[in-house]
């Protein structure tokens, strides 16, 4: 994305927030997402208007910590509350004052216009009411509901850019694997018989808490590749893919998924993909991904090998479950068998840490009694 609508406010200011509340909406090419405040204090003002269209990176609004810390502003590469301390809502970001006249400063204030964002043409680069009150006219004539064109058209756009450039900088290499999935299947029919209907659970969340382990497993495919360099992630968040209604995907996190039981992870498929194929999401959400596994056995897919969504570094992908030929003891016989891939940054990990992933998948789901 490169820039949001700023659809409502969920405070005001005065409010004390905290850390993962909801304090606003806003509108992508992907629906509808929550944004949540990511440091706690109290709301001093807020920036935007709705019906605003914010650039990424754009100031939203400034909350106040403790007493007796100084405002803190947003610096985050995504439109957010604050973030970073600053000494003083007038210095630009590098530090140095702004020339600005009282009544100018007034007015910025009621239009809520960041200070930073405007460029004085009085003399000696002073900013004035002229300058606060085109910079008010040019917001207002770029903010255009995102709702005014074909939602699946831009989100194919987003998503052919994000994939485009993925494919062009990222250096993919790409590994597949057989696993007999007798011993899951077994386990889970055992499970399920003694539980209701409604509280059974489906192979896809066994296979994707297998997949968390086996990231926790090989951590250096659970992160990002940024800055010339890998970053572990904090958690394996895993995303998982979505497909939307009329077209389209999203692959919103499940966090910390090899620590959640497998009734949790039901849970969260319950709640989440619903959410998700009707644009209403969370934005940690679609930002803490880890890693991304995408499933199309529901399709018929036997195989799939992804397209990494930067700056992650993996993409796990599971087909369909079929009866296969499989060599045991000896014996030909028919057993369930599920194809995992694996496409992975090659700057990050190689083939052979790519393939002790695969491995630990399969041993996971050899044991599923301890998922």
């Amino acid at each position: 994305m490169t820039a949001a609508t700023l659809v409502s406010w969920k405070i005001r200011p005065g409010d004390v927030v905290s850390r993962g509340q909801v304090v606003a909406e806003v509108e992508t090419d992907k629906g509808v997402i929550d944004v949540e405040c990511f440091n706690e204090g109290t709301v001093e003002r807020l920036m935007s208007e709705p019906g605003q269209k914010l650039p990424v990176g754009a100031l939203m609004a400034v909350i106040r910590g403790s007493v007796d810390d100084e405002p803190s502003m947003s610096a985050a590469p995504r439109p957010n509350v604050a973030a970073n301390t600053i000494s003083e809502p007038s210095a630009t970001t590098s530090g140095a004052r702004l020339k600005i006249t009282p009544a100018a400063r007034k007015r910025a204030g009621e239009l809520g216009i960041a200070l930073e964002q405007l460029h004085g043409s009085e003399s000696d680069g002073v900013i004035g009411l002229t300058d606060v009150e085109g910079a008010a006219a040019a917001a207002t004539t770029s903010t255009s509901p995102l709702r005014s064109e074909d939602g699946c058209d831009r989100m194919r756009r987003a998503i052919a850019a994000a994939m485009s450039k993925s494919k062009r900088e990222v250096p993919h290499y790409y590994l597949a694997t057989k696993i007999d999935m007798s011993r899951a299947l077994a386990w889970l029919e055992s499970e399920n018989l003694n539980r209701p209907l409604a509280d059974r659970i489906l192979p896809a969340v066994l296979t994707l808490k297998a997949v968390a382990l086996s990231l926790h497993d090989i951590p250096e495919l659970n992160g990002f590749w940024i800055d010339s360099k890998f970053r572990s992630g904090d958690g394996v968040h895993v995303g998982l893919a979505v497909a939307m209604k009329g077209g389209g995907l999203v692959a919103p996190a499940i966090h910390d998924a090899d620590h959640k039981s497998l009734d949790e992870i039901m849970s969260l498929f319950h709640d989440l993909i619903p959410r998700a194929r009707s644009g209403r999401l969370r934005s940690s959400e679609l930002t803490d991904a880890t890693a991304t596994l995408t499933n199309l056995g529901d399709l018929g897919v036997e195989t799939v090998f992804g397209v990494i969504y930067p700056p992650q570094v993996a993409l796990i992908g599971l087909g369909k479950i079929t009866q296969q030929p499989w060599v045991a003891d000896d014996n030909i016989c028919a057993r369930p068998v599920l194809t995992a891939t694996l496409s992975a940054d090659h700057r990050a990990t190689d083939g052979r840490r790519g393939g002790q992933f695969l491995d630990a998948l399969n041993r996971r789901l050899q044991t599923p009694e301890k998922l």
